[in-house]
């Protein structure tokens, strides 16, 4: 018995699926009972799509050619189906940027999707991309976008804290176990900030838990506006969040592997990066007045603190547990010190504002 039998238009039609579908899909064994094609490399997949008329094409990206871009555009060319990214966490920013990228004003992709997903909803995504393109085209269809919207409201509930409108506690865990496995394979480096609001208790039993609420929807504003773009900012739970710094996403191509020469040891530092957006963080939120956030009015004296702890890998620890464990140590350290601070994990009786 098949477990999804989509409803295709005279059922002859199929999906397109490129690359190692083991790394994009939860159940692989559900797309023998649908009507995909696979094919393991973007470059014969492109010959394909010319002889067939495929209503959708996914493209897994990891593993990818690292000449992805001009591939997607060569692709784009070759047919009309809709293009959709099957992308890990860590290639986000790039997917983003190859939906976003336009060649002689056409999109190289329609969409994307975090990987892993289900094969039905890989479906579901293509007959939205599908009803949108119908939408667009002709004014007299009528369009129903119910399946659409459902998809988009359940990834955000699924990945966003509906409170600050950062990424939630599951996102920044899963995000930041899969950066680390591919730090570990490039070499690169990961930093992990945990930091919480200095006496937010006190807030919520002045002025009430509403201006409360407006303090962490501040400093989820101030965080985001000093982090670069592929940092990942999340509220990990109550008025605790969490941040995690990464190596800048296609700083080489897609596919490359990392030189010996650009090896890091385990007793790399922090990176600079890092502890420099910490570092405005904290400037940002001392100019923030408390009297400027909603509820607490001209009666809100002072400014916003914050303490933290900071975290590398692989200097720190080699998992995300480890990462966590040690940087909840460092912010302990900083509440125990005083607080209005950010530690560093093996330097206790310093913080960031000690680093030049």
């Amino acid at each position: 018995m098949k477990s999804f039998n989509p409803s295709f238009d005279g059922g002859a039609r199929k999906i397109l699926l490129i690359g190692d579908i083991g790394k994009a899909f939860l159940d692989t064994r559900a797309i023998r009972d649908m009507p995909y094609e696979v094919c393991s490399n973007i470059h014969d997949a492109i010959d394909i799509a010319t002889k067939n008329n495929f209503k959708g094409i996914g493209v897994v990206m990891s593993g990818a050619s690292a000449k992805l871009s001009s591939s997607l555009k060569i692709l784009r060319e070759s047919c009309d189906a809709k293009i959709i990214l099957l992308a890990q966490m860590y290639e986000e920013p790039i997917a983003i940027r190859l939906v976003g990228s336009a060649y002689n004003d056409i999109s190289v992709a329609d969409d994307y999707l975090i990987c892993p997903v289900r094969p039905d909803t890989f479906y579901e995504t293509v007959m939205a991309t599908q009803i949108r393109r119908a939408a667009e085209s002709s004014s007299s269809v009528t369009i129903d976008a119910t399946i659409e919207t459902r998809i988009k409201h359940l990834e955000k509930l699924a990945t966003e804290d509906d409170l600050t409108g950062l990424k939630n506690r599951r996102y920044i865990w899963e995000f930041s176990r899969q950066i680390i496995e591919h730090a570990r394979k490039e070499n690169g480096r990961v930093t992990l900030l945990v930091f919480d609001i200095d006496d937010l208790k006190n807030y919520n039993d002045v002025y009430g838990h509403f201006a409360g609420d407006e303090v962490l929807k501040q400093a989820a504003v101030l965080m985001r506006r000093c982090c670069r773009g592929h940092d990942v900012v999340g509220r990990i739970g109550g008025d605790e969040f969490a941040v995690v710094f990464w190596d800048e996403p296609q700083a080489k191509p897609l596919g490359t592997p990392a030189k010996g020469a650009e090896r890091r040891s385990a007793g790399a530092d922090h990176p600079k990066e890092a502890i420099s957006i910490a570092k405005r963080f904290v400037s940002e939120l001392e100019k923030s007045e408390l009297s400027a956030l909603g509820g607490l009015g001209p009666e809100g004296k002072g400014v916003l603190t914050i303490s933290g702890g900071l975290a590398s890998f692989p200097r720190d620890g080699s998992t995300i547990q480890e990462l966590f464990q040690q940087a909840d140590k460092a912010l302990l350290e900083a509440k125990r010190s005083g607080k209005n601070r950010i530690r560093l994990v093996g330097k206790p009786q310093s913080d960031i504002t000690d680093i030049e």
